[in-house]
């Protein structure tokens, strides 16, 4: 880990920001890895004073919407037959479809922005937007809002303790705790006022 680590700080340090899209917009679509190697090592040189943390924060909200924006026309295009049929070769078995599907039509648009925050949904959300065809704009709003504050999260935190390897992981399982806690009672609170 440490060396992929090394080489994604050196090789977002050579590309800068078009390299944090590029990356992001692959863990945005259907090529799943963690966002924390791209966005932690980019906080990371933020505070070392060679990116801005604020640019930083904006290229990987730009790639995850990129990222997101593929998905999404693939869906359109193909539907949700085809989705089933050749998922797999995208790394989106029918069973993980299914259950993508199922966590947006129960949580409907919310379930956009929370499934930004969901490890493996993350990537695999916009597929059943795209099925259902949700509004471009709906979604993109949805999607920004949801990777915007991942992406945040994990730019703060690459820029406060983006060498030590420990209190990374340590902070972002903490973050990700509090998060997966706050969506639970922003959907109770969005169900009882859809009710």
């Amino acid at each position: 880990m440490h060396a992929i680590i090394s080489w994604l700080v050196e090789t977002i340090g050579a590309l800068g920001y078009p390299g944090i899209v590029l990356l992001m917009g692959l863990e945005s679509s259907f090529f799943p890895f963690p966002s924390e190697v791209v966005i932690v090592p980019a906080g990371y040189l933020a505070q070392q004073g060679d990116m801005n943390l604020a640019t930083v924060i904006i290229a990987g909200i730009l790639g995850s919407l990129l990222g997101a924006w593929v998905n999404y026309a693939i869906a359109i295009s193909v539907g949700r037959a085809a989705i089933i049929k050749w998922g797999k070769w995208i790394f989106l078995p029918e069973e993980k479809f299914v259950k993508v599907e199922k966590f947006l039509k129960t949580h409907g648009e919310i379930g956009t922005f929370i499934g930004r925050l969901i490890p493996v949904i993350r990537q695999y959300i916009s597929f059943p937007a795209g099925v259902a065809k949700m509004p471009l704009a709906r979604f993109s709003f949805y999607t920004g809002l949801g990777a915007g504050l991942w992406v945040t999260i994990l730019a703060v935190i690459g820029y406060s303790v983006g060498e030590n390897e420990v209190l990374v992981k340590e902070w972002s399982q903490t973050a990700f705790f509090w998060l997966i806690l706050g969506c639970g009672v922003l959907v109770l609170l969005y169900w009882k006022l859809r009710k």
